[in-house]
Formats: structure tokens, C-alpha cells, sequence
């Protein structure tokens, strides 16, 4: 059974209104949406998902990546991953277009090593050229290299940002 081609996955930003429109037509007001000296800050509830209350997101245009971690909804539940994905981050004005490169990385935390998924999708994705190649090298190269650094800080995030110069506390609850 093959994996399912899908089409670029792009999310809009609005950094005035504080929304995000993504690809499917949908939008979400966000509860935080801060530009920062390293990117985009944003928090949005998650009222379909059953488990998790709220999606954290910090882009990172300057390492082309969206940092993402679900917080979830019991106080006695546990966090997932963090998640790193590979994007392509443009702005214009109060505009963040963010495409989706399809690979990255789930950070457990420290103690736990990262590893590289949605390789099948990402591979799916090239092999049916839904990805331009530009696009499946910058992904290739930015998880490449993510990887390679955070197992320099023992797969630790907190650490691995600080290397980065963004000192703030992740995740941010």
C-alpha cells in the first residue's frame, strides 16, 4: 500500500489579525501571535482534538523551521514530542506564508533521541514532484543538520535553542 500523494501544505499568517488560514480553507484565530527578534510566536486552541488543548508554534525563518508542541488537555497527561518541521517561511508585511517541506524531526526530550519523520510522505511527495527539488534538498539539508546539532546538545531543546540565541523557555507552559 503506497503512501498518499497530497498537495503543498501552505499556511497565511496574519500577523494583524492574528489568524492563521491553512490550506484546507480553514482559519484559526490565535490566541498569541508575536513577531520576535528570531520569528513568530503563535498559540491557537485545538477543539477537535480530543486529547490536546492548545498548538504551540514558534517559525524559525532563519533555520527554516516551525517548532510545534501540543500541550494537552488532562494536567495529569503527557506531552507529546516537540515537533521540527522543515518549511519555507516567507514574509511580507504582516504576512507569514509558511509552506509545509513535508520531513522532520520529533523531539522527545532530553534523554530521548530525535528522529526523522514523515520520510514516507516526504518520499511520496518528491517521487510524485509535488515538491520541486530546491524544496526536497533545502528539507533534506535543514533535518540533516537539525539533527546532527541537537545530538551535539544530547537531543536536548532547551539547549540546542540556546546555541541558536533564543533563550525563551520551550515549551512555553
Amino acid at each position: 500500500m503506497g503512501t498518499a500523494i497530497t498537495p503543498q501544505l501552505v499556511d497565511i499568517v496574519d500577523t494583524v489579525s492574528a489568524t492563521r488560514s491553512y490550506s484546507s480553507g480553514m482559519s484559526r484565530n490565535l490566541r498569541t501571535c508575536q513577531i520576535e527578534r528570531w520569528g513568530l510566536r503563535m498559540e491557537c486552541p485545538t477543539p477537535e482534538d480530543p486529547f490536546s488543548d492548545t498548538e504551540v508554534t514558534w517559525l524559525l525563518p532563519d533555520l527554516n523551521l516551525r517548532l510545534t508542541q501540543q500541550k494537552p488537555r488532562s494536567r495529569h497527561a503527557r506531552g507529546g514530542p516537540s515537533v521540527l518541521t522543515a518549511v519555507r517561511v516567507l514574509r511580507d508585511g504582516r504576512y507569514w506564508r509558511t509552506t509545509d517541506l513535508l520531513l522532520g524531526l520529533a523531539a522527545p526530550g532530553s534523554g530521548s533521541t530525535a528522529r526523522i519523520v514523515r520520510s514516507e510522505e516526504f518520499a511520496a511527495a518528491v517521487a510524485g514532484l509535488v515538491l520541486r527539488v530546491g524544496d526536497a534538498d533545502l528539507a533534506l539539508c535543514t533535518v540533516h543538520k537539525t539533527l546532527e546539532e541537537l545530538s551535539r546538545f544530547r537531543h536536548d531543546l532547551s539547549s540546542w535553542l540556546a546555541y541558536k540565541h533564543i533563550f525563551e523557555v520551550w515549551p512555553p507552559y
